[in-house]
């Protein structure tokens, strides 16, 4: 966490020091898409210092959040920090080619994950293990069905 930290400290966030776990991965998703939609106006303006540097501070900030990752902990966070390797790539791919659709591209993965991180219930945010011990309503339990076509 405190790689993430002092990522979103060098890309100029205020309060970073003093944001919870949770709101500080917030914090980065939000400042991730902000840099990416500077830098594809850089890109429309043909301003290539202004693209690169931001860019790179996109890059920066995946990687923050990718750093992040307890990868020890299962599949979700491998399968994150694929899609993090991923989404850098395609950086690195969007400033050769001063390409704005890629730059779209990561944007819109950051928001999607932003938008399901900010969908985590206050109670597991606060108690990440919560969800462990609330007992399964027997509605809750997945079925199996067997069914025939058109389903």
């Amino acid at each position: 966490m405190h790689k993430a930290i002092n990522q979103y400290q060098q890309v100029g966030a205020a309060g970073a020091t003093f944001a919870d776990p949770h709101r500080l991965i917030e914090m980065l998703f939000d400042g991730g898409i902000d840099r990416l939609a500077q830098a594809r106006g850089a890109v429309m303006h043909g301003n290539r210092p202004a693209k690169i540097k931001l860019i790179g501070k996109a890059f920066d900030i995946i990687g923050g959040l990718r750093g992040g990752l307890d990868l020890e902990r299962g599949e979700i966070a491998q399968n994150l920090d694929a899609l993090y390797d991923y989404m850098q790539r395609r950086l690195v791919m969007a400033n050769a080619r001063d390409d704005v659709e890629i730059i779209d591209e990561v944007s819109q993965l950051l928001a999607e994950i932003r938008d399901a991180w900010k969908s985590i219930p206050l109670e597991v945010r606060k108690n990440p293990h919560a969800h462990l011990n609330t007992p399964v309503a027997e509605e809750a339990v997945p079925v199996e069905v067997s069914g025939g076509e058109g389903r």
